[in-house]
């Protein structure tokens, strides 16, 4: 088995150029980098972002290119703006798929938070799926048989990343999502680093048990417990998420792909990635992941 191996873009977020991100990843081993679909506070076209990357992916050597956030907002009561929101997201894989042999992009349905309580990292019972309403779960799948039957089109696959604040924010509500569109180029994102924050998430074992084949992409992070209580992000290989177990259970239920890590905390970051890196790709080696 050779999963690849993906550098979340958020590794190289402190003021590296586009051509840096690629040279550094490809130096560090990475086989490829989660991109955001558009670059926050800067002014460019889709086409001009697009065209950037596909320049540095030239002359780096980088071998994937992947895409995630901020997904499609599908959550809004407009019709005319969930239209809107996905014919730019169908433009812009368009254009993404001219350049690059896209796999798995991940993605995600619009925030849903509520109106009545703050949001915040230690409140997540208060928004995202236990916040849903009918409606919302039938936009959202219906927006992704759409989107879906255009990733079948193009040769790639889409996955709802588990995050707070979501319709999918726990993995068995992405799978119920899944479910719902019931498209082969749909399935789930299972970022365990988020579902492990969750009150009432079953744990890691029977949440990839229970999602299965599901899975076509995973976001690897980690967190130390504090004295105090609470928890802190930290280095994959510190925290209490077992990533050798990890990488065990998606193997037995035949997962083929991407394994992207993140980087959730300050500090040196472009150290941070060399050091996940290096600790994923042994554990990779040993489980049968990869090479």
């Amino acid at each position: 088995m050779n999963n690849p191996l993906i550098m979340h873009v958020n590794y190289c977020e402190q003021g590296q150029s586009i051509e840096e991100m690629c040279c550094k990843a490809v130096g560090w081993g990475f086989d490829g980098i989660e991109f955001r679909c558009r670059r926050s506070k800067v002014a460019e076209t889709p086409e001009q972002y697009l065209n950037a990357i596909a320049a540095a992916v030239k002359k780096s050597g980088l071998r994937q290119v992947l895409f995630g956030g901020p997904g499609v907002d599908l959550m809004t009561a407009d019709a005319g703006q969930r239209d809107k929101n996905i014919s730019v997201a169908i433009d812009f894989y368009r254009l993404a798929a001219e350049r690059f042999k896209l796999t798995v992009c991940n993605t995600m349905t619009g925030q849903l938070i509520s109106k009545d309580i703050p949001y915040d990292y230690n409140n997540y019972a208060a928004h995202g799926s236990a916040l849903a309403a009918p409606e919302q779960w039938q936009q959202a799948a219906e927006g992704f048989k759409v989107l879906g039957k255009l990733a079948e089109s193009l040769g790639f696959q889409f996955a709802f990343e588990t995050h707070m604040g979501y319709l999918h924010d726990y993995p068995l509500a992405a799978g119920d999502l899944v479910d719902r569109i019931a498209s082969p180029a749909v399935g789930v994102n299972l970022d365990y680093g988020n579902a492990f924050l969750m009150a009432n998430n079953p744990p890691l074992a029977d949440t990839i048990r229970k999602l299965g084949s599901r899975i076509f992409y995973v976001h690897l992070k980690n967190y130390m417990s504090l004295p105090a209580g609470g928890w802190i992000a930290t280095g994959l290989a510190d925290g209490a998420i077992n990533h050798r177990e990890y990488l065990r259970l998606l193997l037995e239920t035949g997962f083929t792909g991407p394994v992207c890590i993140e980087a959730p905390r300050p500090g040196d970051r472009e150290w941070f990635a060399r050091a996940d890196a290096d600790y994923i790709r042994q554990l990779m080696r040993e489980t049968g992941a990869g090479g």
